[in-house]
């Protein structure tokens, strides 16, 4: 009985054709499916009714006895046709059969009379109109041309080009056009090689180049290209988007027109043909676009489903093609009319039913179209009823309970109650789509939600669904309320003070506000209890001034918003315009003339002052190479000073001590006595004495209880390389290198500066 599917589809659909004029034409349908199927046909949307000039033969097939272009009642056996098949699943309409008349029209381009000299390239051309399109064939002195030989090339569109002329190829020519609805003759032309080849040089020149084409995959493209000069240019093919040709199915015809065989999209494209003279550089090219259109062609087929009752049942069909292909969907052969809860989404790519019931239960069929044809596959929406399934819920009412809550209440349905095992409420916002519905769970002994988290003013609707193992209730009734409405929430508030007499408060606009009207604004001396306002702003006002303030007391500002609703909660901010008026004392304003003067003289002054660290730079940097340089030498001195023999120990004394000033105990004698250093004493040692600053970097002392004050050696060093070593009782060893004793003393202790 179900035969080799269950689905109603079709195994042949009619394709396009071109009819000849009073023959016989047969469109082919075949269908698969459950019987009985009802074939019908159809042109141009109205039925056909069986007559002796059209009828269906038993396969399905329609018949056309006669064909005709015009009737004589005016009508026409061309247009588009289409076979509906239908059983009691559904109804499927097949794809659209355009059918044409076969034609011929006059030569509208006739060959012309031509002299050539030898050597040179001479063209002719034929052009007609027909369906289908004729095939040219040329003669010359009334004998086909001999397409053997190369020098002869015939272009599909009635093109004859001869290449390297010579005498022989003087003659008369003309073309015939051939298709299955007549033969026509062009006028002649009559060819005239004159001279013999020519030696002077002729730039390349492009005599013709390609024209624009639109063609359909798997056709085959020629782009003519013929070109003249002395010598004779080479000519080549490119894209002139610098994508490669290929070599697949290209084939070049004659000196260098272009076939390209067995096209497709990635065909499509601006091609340059380029006429080039040997070994330059000299070119001339001419440009012609091809567009290769597809047909539309799916690349997903809708899929047949079961659903149940009440759930959401999802159909997709993706189809390409060039141009892109339009998608239109087919409810048991009639156009699909979108509702609430029939969508089509994603350029009509998806097709969607929302709580679906047995009056959806249907074939659905895409159509997919565009200027290169047209293609349609079909799908089936079995709905799912089980019997003993539970009633629709009853007495569904929702009631307000705050601005973002509704209750939600209802009784258990009338029948089959007992396999219930819980309740689904279905919520929306009344204004959105059917897809933007969700739903909440409920237990079966549960018959009151609290819906929360709603938004305010708002309506919202809801209906309940009663589910059982087997599947779910009908829906019950839809029942539509609103939330309350809310105040707006507090606004930012900013003041800032323009002058001493004049506030300016700010806020800014804000979606967490809410729904709101406009703004209301206060202020007041805080020492009183009355405000001056309100002051009502609109919605979109984000600013105000206060003016004629007293600069001697502070002042409340408050700012809040307000709706159909009542007063939301104010913001309040203080201000006092007293430190204002003392900065405004402090600092009074400003001089711009003046200014602007003090500016020029300041610029002036900085660059004097770059002018004068520069050179500053200059002379610390000459310093600094010069006291490096005057610091070696001192360092040589000091190392023959070092080799001096020492003042035996008997004869050191406490005068020794003013290297480092004094001693602990003359140093103590000075701050009590006043008394000075012996600068002669000073001079008499050190007969180039070094500032004060070198000395205290310089002199080194360094003392231990152990070590009486007169245990100190003399040295006439400078003071800036010279320190004194704490000495040890223990006698010194002897220096192998005849250093002083006082540079290999060990340091028991810390060294302070004197």
């Amino acid at each position: 009985d179900f035969g080799r599917s269950s689905e109603l589809a079709f195994v042949v659909e009619p394709s396009d054709d071109i009819a000849v004029q009073e023959q016989p034409l047969v469109l082919y349908c075949q269908v698969e499916g459950i019987q009985p199927i009802t074939i019908t046909w159809r042109k141009n949307g109205v039925m056909i009714l069986d007559s002796e000039n059209a009828f269906m033969l038993a396969n399905g097939s329609l018949y056309v006895s006669r064909f005709q272009r015009v009737r004589g009642d005016g009508s026409s056996d061309e247009g588009e046709y289409d076979c509906m098949a239908q059983n009691h699943y559904g109804l499927v309409v097949s794809r659209k059969a355009k059918i044409q008349a076969a034609t011929m029209s006059d030569f509208h381009i006739h060959p012309q009379n031509a002299v050539v000299e030898e050597g040179g390239v001479a063209r002719f051309q034929c052009q007609i109109h027909g369906l289908p399109e004729p095939v040219i064939l040329w003669h010359k002195n009334s004998i086909p041309v001999n397409t053997d030989n190369e020098r002869y090339t015939l272009l599909p569109k009635g093109v004859l080009q001869i290449t390297g002329l010579r005498a022989e190829d003087s003659g008369i020519f003309h073309c015939v056009a051939t298709n299955i609805a007549n033969v026509k003759f062009s006028r002649e032309a009559r060819l005239t090689v004159s001279g013999s080849h020519s030696t002077v040089y002729k730039d390349p020149m492009i005599l013709v180049g390609p024209e624009n084409l639109t063609l359909t995959v798997h056709q085959t493209a020629v782009l003519e290209c013929i070109a003249t000069g002395n010598p004779r240019p080479i000519v080549s093919w490119s894209r002139l988007d610098g994508r490669p040709i290929g070599v697949e199915g290209i084939q070049v015809l004659g000196t260098g027109n272009l076939m390209i065989s067995d096209l497709t999209v990635q065909h499509s494209g601006i091609y340059v043909c380029a006429a080039n003279k040997p070994g330059t550089r000299v070119r001339r090219t001419a440009q012609g676009s091809l567009v290769v259109q597809a047909p539309a062609e799916f690349v997903q087929h809708p899929q047949s489903i079961s659903r149940p009752v009440g759930t959401t049942a999802i159909f997709t069909c993706v189809a390409q093609g060039e141009p892109p292909p339009q998608i239109t969907w087919l409810r048991n052969g009639q156009i699909l009319e979108t509702s609430d809860h029939i969508k089509l989404k994603n350029n009509n790519s998806t097709l969607s039913i929302y709580g679906i019931n047995q009056a959806d239960e249907a074939i659905y069929q895409c159509l997919a179209e565009n200027s290169a044809g047209s293609t349609q596959a079909s799908a089936r929406l079995t709905v799912l009823w089980a019997d003993g399934l539970p009633s629709p819920p009853q007495g569904v009412r929702a009631e307000t309970v705050s601005a973002t809550t509704i209750q939600v209440s209802w009784e258990k349905p009338l029948q089959n109650t007992k396999e219930i095992i819980g309740y689904v409420l279905h919520i929306r916002k009344a204004a959105d789509p059917v897809e933007m519905e969700y739903q909440e769970a409920v237990s079966k002994s549960t018959f009151q939600q609290l819906v929360t988290d709603l938004e305010p003013s708002t309506s919202y609707s809801f209906y309940i669904k009663a589910y059982t193992s087997r599947g779910a209730s009908k829906a019950s009734e839809v029942t539509v309320v609103s939330t309350l409405g809310e105040v707006p929430a507090m606004p930012s508030l900013f003041i800032k003070v323009i002058n001493s007499t004049t506030v300016q408060a700010t806020w800014e606009p804000s979606i967490k506000l809410g729904q709101h009207e406009g703004f209301k604004l206060y202020y007041r001396k805080v020492h009183l209890s009355q405000y001056t306002g309100p002051v009502l702003l609109a919605s979109n006002v984000t600013a105000y001034n206060i003016t004629h303030l007293d600069a001697s007391v502070v002042y409340e500002v408050k700012l809040l918003a307000y709706n159909q609703h009542g007063d939301g909660n104010s913001t309040v901010r203080f201000v006092s315009l007293r430190e204002t008026v003392e900065r405004t004392v402090l600092n009074p304003p400003c001089d711009c003339m003046k200014d602007e003067q003090n500016n020029k003289t300041s610029t002036t002054g900085i660059i004097i002052g770059i002018h004068i660290g520069v050179t500053c730079i200059i002379f610390c940097i000459l310093f600094l190479m010069f006291g490096y340089r005057g610091r070696l030498l001192m360092c040589k001195n000091v190392q023959e000073q070092l080799s001096t023999p020492q003042i035996p120990r008997s004869q050191r004394s406490t005068t020794g001590l003013v290297l480092n000033g004094a001693t602990r105990r003359d140093r103590d004698d000075r701050d009590l006595n006043g008394k000075q250093l012996d600068m002669n004493e000073l001079e008499r040692l050190f007969p180039a004495t070094p500032s004060q600053e070198q000395q205290d970097k310089g002199i080194m002392s360094a003392h231990s209880p152990s070590a009486p004050h007169d245990e100190t050696q003399i040295s006439t060093l400078p003071l800036d390389e010279f320190s004194i070593i704490e000495e040890q009782p223990e006698p010194l060893p002897k220096n192998p290198r005849g250093s002083s004793p006082a540079a290999l003393a060990p340091d028991h202790g810390p060294a302070n500066e004197g």
